[in-house]
């Protein structure tokens, strides 16, 4: 449900409701309340799946008191402004709908302090107490949430899928989805101690973006991905930096190491360490690229030589997707994410609640214990050894709801050094506080949430303070405080885990029992199957079971495992990504992507593009080079790929024991021309010549510097390093096809819906998303309806019937003055059209003079006119065609009589068919002839059949 503020979706949007919307406490609060102030409220309905729930009522009222003031106060007539009215609330209740109580229990005046009525309303505590009510001792062994004050408390601050960073005394919020980018501030600063929100004075800078990742590093915050949702909606790989101190956007442009990817991402998360060996790197984790689909990489980004690099992981293989949140540990060196939109297996997509390590120096993933609670969008923070999780979208249902709402304000905390999962209370707050796709950052051992989307986007802000271990006088209350804290007890006082020793905490966690088959029978591999915490094992080379069940050959430990192509390429879910692996191959019929049997080149070659080729590092003349290929069925290779070039370079860098550099199939032809082996020209593009080569001596080259990718001629008799053979492949899948063109670079409905349902075109935001990222590509309902198949018209113009018209919520129906049914469709509002112009028809204005009421046009917006005849009859009754006209019937005119054929709606013509007395009819709308003559046939009965 869109509620707009006006009269046409052209207006504000202030409200997406979807799903269960009722409060987490029944009976402690009412349903959302929305208020529109132009006068108008515009409701549009459109259900995107096909997804059964109750329904819903609506009540509305005008010029009344917010949420009838909440029954804690009277609504009031405004003194100042004629008929505006305000809630005059009870005592110990404020804001703006009386729901926001204060000094409860008169803040336990006097002892632990008292009530400030003349400011803001609230407990001012005495320095030994604390909490909204002064209730809890400093230090607590109790948490507790709050809802602070802030200045100003402006809508425009409301954003989703922004990101936070804390430096200094202030928040920095950059980014985000908003309803309306007129009035939105790219950068944002909160200040912890005034409470007060700051527009950064930035100049010039990035577009507007969301889902992207924020990092900081000194006093620089690194920008990278996310979807431009104000220009193209695509997602990019732009790499930003602002720097807090001179407030000023820089851009950076990474060197791709080797020949590697950057994958332009939204969804994902970034961190900023210092690794062992002193650089400095920031790693961007998973996302999803429009072009590559979900991405199970990590991206490295090294601050100071401005390189980018996607390394090679070790341990678990992982699925990599949209909307986790991940924290960084400076004590285990390791980033820990949680849930997300992932690819599942059966090409099914969903929520997950998986948990993985990542330690950044050895790049090795760990799967750890699950949460059990899947979601999406939440946000997470590190305090004393937990990992807190906070909200998040948790709707997993498919066609009947089992009750798991879109907004969440579920709270978990993972205890690091126990690898165990606890659900912490939520927040018992005086309103709900579900959402996602908000923030959260650490503020002196607090987590402060910001913003996010709950049907609205929220411009408030959530406090936890968690229980404080200095309040934990004794040894065995320290050791079991939590859950949502771990605390070590160090020479006779309790501390927490970040300040202690956590080779301590071992010892300390409950007895963990030993995983069943059940638990480890979701590992399909071996190395996620070793490489977590579950206790399971890899057994006879085919299955994960537990580790304490009987195994003739067993595997527990990662570094054993073999790992199989199909492990891989099952990862993979576009076609793009796909192809990046040369071991991979993407099936078309099957969607999916399948690992190449070793058959294709046999053992010792490697697949690379549609060639196999193998290195030899022996030394040898071109010619005994060229035998030595020729045995095996091959020849010396024509490297004329960029992809080939890629796997021979990289094998290279990778045989440190010993210098190679190869012959290569590229020899002299004549005094001037030089050819690859396979007889293609040599280009001097994927591979080049070393400066000063090729020299005059030489007729055959060899690679000699592998780094920088560099031929030099020899003479053939001479002597080369290695060489490396070419063959073709052997009977690859008939199933594989060049990739097609991505969805997100189809740019109309027809193209978009072109390939069955791989791709969905987005009408009102003509955008074409892929079939399995839908979800994700609108997270906040931005898509207003979709087609999979039939393409309806781009714009209102081209919808002929006054039904089709109204059916699309920004059109309207312009009846003319014959009152038939005839006239036009044209984007408007309930009070007359409108007129369109600017950057993606952003700029409206009212012009009705483009349906013009002096003249006896009428116009329609909710519902059509009663004569609906298409211009070919008038009408009895209001709305009973007398007489259809112009060789048409049906009874609104609409078709065209037997033996004629056309679209005669609005006024259309219909036209005799031709079929040269083969036929009497034909269909009524293409004018194809059904032959009734034997032995003619053709679309007008024109050709003879040939039996």
């Amino acid at each position: 449900m869109y509620v707009y503020d006006g009269d046409s979706i052209y207006a504000p949007l202030v409200a997406v409701l979807s799903g269960l919307i009722v409060p987490e406490v029944r009976g402690n609060e009412t349903v959302p309340e929305v208020v529109t102030t132009s006068g108008y409220a515009l409701l549009h309905f459109f259900s995107d799946a096909a997804y059964n729930l109750t329904g819903f009522n609506i009540f509305y009222s005008i010029n009344s008191c917010p949420n009838n003031c909440s029954g804690h106060g009277k609504c009031t007539t405004s003194v100042s402004v004629a008929s505006q009215v305000y809630c005059e609330c009870d005592k110990y209740w404020k804001g703006e709908a009386c729901d926001i109580p204060y000094c409860k229990a008169n803040c336990g005046s006097p002892d632990h302090g008292y009530c400030d009525l003349t400011g803001e309303k609230l407990c001012v505590c005495n320095d030994s107490w604390q909490g909204p009510d002064c209730s809890l001792n400093v230090p607590s062994t109790e948490s507790y949430w709050i809802l602070p004050n802030v200045k100003p408390f402006s809508p425009s601050v409301g954003r989703a899928s922004h990101k936070a960073v804390l430096h200094g005394k202030f928040m920095w919020v950059i980014g985000g989805y908003t309803f309306n980018y007129s009035s939105f501030q790219m950068v944002l600063n909160y200040n912890l101690e005034s409470s007060i929100w700051n527009v950064g004075a930035v100049s010039r800078g990035p577009l507007q973006r969301y889902g992207h990742s924020l990092a900081l590093y000194q006093e620089n915050i690194f920008m990278y991905g996310g979807r431009m949702e104000t220009s193209d909606g695509n997602v990019t790989d732009e790499l930003w930096v602002f720097n807090v101190r001179s407030q000023s956007w820089s851009t950076k442009t990474p060197t791709i190491l080797g020949h590697g990817q950057q994958y332009a991402v939204e969804g994902h998360s970034a961190h900023i360490m210092e690794l062992d060996s002193g650089d400095v790197v920031m790693i961007v984790i998973f996302g999803y690229s429009a072009i590559y689909g979900y991405t199970s990489s990590i991206q490295e980004y090294h601050i100071s030589s401005n390189t980018w690099l996607v390394p090679e992981t070790k341990g678990a293989i992982v699925q990599g997707g949209y909307g986790h949140t991940s924290v960084y540990d400076e004590m285990t060196k390791s980033v820990y994410v949680h849930g997300g939109y992932k690819a599942l297996p059966g090409n099914k997509y969903g929520l997950v609640d998986d948990l993985y390590k990542y330690e950044v120096n050895s790049r090795t993933w760990t799967i750890l214990k699950e949460s059990g609670f899947a979601r999406y969008l939440h946000s997470a923070v590190l305090i004393s050894g937990a990992v807190l999780v906070f909200g998040g979208n948790t709707h997993n249902d498919t066609s009947l709801s089992n009750g798991a709402k879109c907004f969440s304000a579920d709270f978990l905390a993972y205890d690091i050094a126990c690898d165990e999962w606890k659900t912490l209370p939520k927040p018992n707050l005086h309103r709900d506080v579900n959402r996602f796709g908000h923030s959260a950052v650490v503020i002196n051992g607090s987590m402060y949430i910001f913003g996010g989307f709950s049907s609205v986007l929220l411009n408030d802000i959530l406090v936890y303070k968690p229980p404080s271990c200095k309040a934990f006088r004794d040894e065995e209350l320290c050791r079991n405080a939590g859950p949502g804290i771990k605390c070590v007890w160090n020479k006779n006082h309790c501390e927490s885990w970040e300040s202690g020793n956590a080779n301590l905490l071992r010892a300390k966690c409950p007895p963990r029992t030993a995983a069943s088959d059940d638990r480890c029978y979701r590992y399909a591999d071996c190395a996620s199957c070793t490489a977590n915490t579950n206790g399971c094992q890899w057994c006879d080379d085919k299955k994960c079971i537990s580790a304490s069940s009987n195994c003739s050959t067993s595997v527990r430990n990662y570094t054993k495992c073999h790992i199989r192509n199909e492990q891989i390429c099952n990862k993979l879910t576009s076609c793009k990504s796909c192809s990046l692996n040369l071991n991979c191959q993407w099936d078309q019929r099957q969607q999916e992507c399948q690992a190449l049997p070793a058959h294709l080149c046999g053992e010792g070659w490697n697949h690379v593009g549609d060639s196999c080729l193998r290195i030899n590092s022996s030394r040898e003349s071109y010619d005994s080079a060229k035998l030595y290929c020729y045995n095996l069925s091959g020849n010396l290779a024509s490297l004329t790929t960029s992809k080939e070039v890629g796997f021979v370079l990289d094998e290279i860098q990778k045989n440190t024991q010993q210098r190679v550099s190869p012959w290569v199939g590229l020899r002299k032809i004549n005094i001037s021309y030089w050819g690859w082996e396979d007889m293609s020209p040599f280009t001097n593009t994927s591979l080049q010549w070393l400066p000063g080569e090729p020299n005059d001596s030489g007729f055959c080259a060899y690679l000699e510097r592998a780094a920088v990718a560099g031929l030099k001629a020899n003479p053939c008799t001479s002597m080369a390093d290695g060489l490396v053979c070419e063959k073709p492949v052997v009977s690859p899948n008939q199933n594989a096809r060049p990739c097609k063109k991505p969805c997100s670079l189809r740019t109309s409905c027809a193209n978009c819906t072109s390939n069955g349902m791989e791709c969905m075109w987005c009408s009102s935001t003509k955008r074409c998303v892929d079939s399995n990222a839908y979800i994700i590509s609108f997270p906040y309902g931005q898509c207003l309806e979709w087609q999979t198949a039939t393409c309806s018209p781009q714009n209102c113009s081209g919808l002929r019937t006054c039904g089709q018209c109204l059916e699309q919520p920004g059109c309207g129906w312009c009846n003319d003055p014959s009152n038939t049914g005839r006239g036009y469709c044209i984007e408007g509002s309930s009070r007359g059209p409108m007129k369109l112009a600017g950057v993606h028809n952003s700029e409206v204005a009212l012009d009705t003079s483009l349906c013009p009421k002096e003249k006896n046009y009428e116009w329609s917006f909710i519902q059509c006119p009663a004569c609906q005849c298409n211009g070919h009859s008038t009408c009895i009754n209001n709305n009973v065609c007398e007489q259809c006209k112009n060789l048409t019937t049906g009874r609104q005119c609409q078709d065209c009589m037997p033996g004629y054929y056309g679209d005669p709606t609005n006024g259309g013509q219909c036209t005799a068919c031709t079929c040269g007395g083969h036929a009497n009819v034909c269909h009524l709308h293409t004018g194809k002839c059904f032959c009734t003559t034997k032995g003619i046939k053709g679309d007008q009965c024109q050709l003879q059949s040939a039996d």
